[in-house]
């Protein structure tokens, strides 16, 4: 927590609480449905809810954004966010359905009435979205594949729409695949910690 609010010193009494209530509630999950991974529950703060948060250090979404969390798991990135930025909207989607029912036992708990968990394929999705995120879910085309149609053309953030993803290591041959403009924004340039030595979010848009 220390981390949280060292990085996001002007967090309101209400999302510290939030932030705060997060271990306990994914412990209290974790013991019953695997979302993560015993060893990551150590560093719970840094490797799940602070990796989310670097999305948030590249923009600042308007409100009433519209956001897809594709893959969404235990709900990362889309909890941290959620309580980050209380004016998005944000659809979490994952095709796991115990997964679906952890998130929305801690949207509950939480409170965040700006999230929406769903159980459903990527590939049966509707709707209009101003950005989609997704954290090591596929390659970086296959995942663009997937939900580019639901791309929003209306522009109304600092950054175009586009997708904003949370990945590792060398992607420059991933990246050469993808049919629209990248930039990488490694993540040790945000958080000194040395788990995010090979982390980036990547941005996709078809404009820059």
């Amino acid at each position: 927590m220390e981390e949280i609010q060292k990085h996001f010193p002007d967090l309101k009494e209400k999302q510290l609480s939030q932030f705060g209530q997060l271990k306990e509630l994914y412990e209290h999950w974790n013991a019953q449905i695997n979302v993560i991974s015993r060893k990551d529950m150590d560093a719970f703060y840094t490797r799940h809810v602070l990796h989310s948060l670097a999305i948030a250090k590249v923009i600042t979404f308007q409100p009433k954004t519209k956001l897809l969390d594709v893959g969404t798991g235990g709900g990362f990135p889309s909890i941290p966010l959620a309580i980050l930025f209380p004016e998005l909207q944000i659809t979490a989607v994952d095709s796991i359905g115990k997964k679906i029912k952890v998130v929305r036992a801690v949207a509950n708990a939480l409170e965040l009435n700006n999230i929406q968990a769903v159980h459903q394929r990527v590939e049966q999705l509707e709707g209009e979205y101003d950005f989609v995120v997704g954290r090591a879910v596929a390659r970086s085309q296959k995942f663009v594949n997937w939900v580019r149609r639901l791309l929003s053309k209306n522009n109304y953030n600092a950054l175009n729409n586009g997708f904003l993803l949370l990945k590792g290591g060398d992607l420059k041959a991933e990246l050469s695949e993808v049919r629209m403009s990248s930039e990488e924004y490694p993540i040790s340039d945000f958080f000194k910690d040395e788990y995010f030595e090979t982390k980036k979010v990547v941005y996709l848009t078809s404009k820059i």
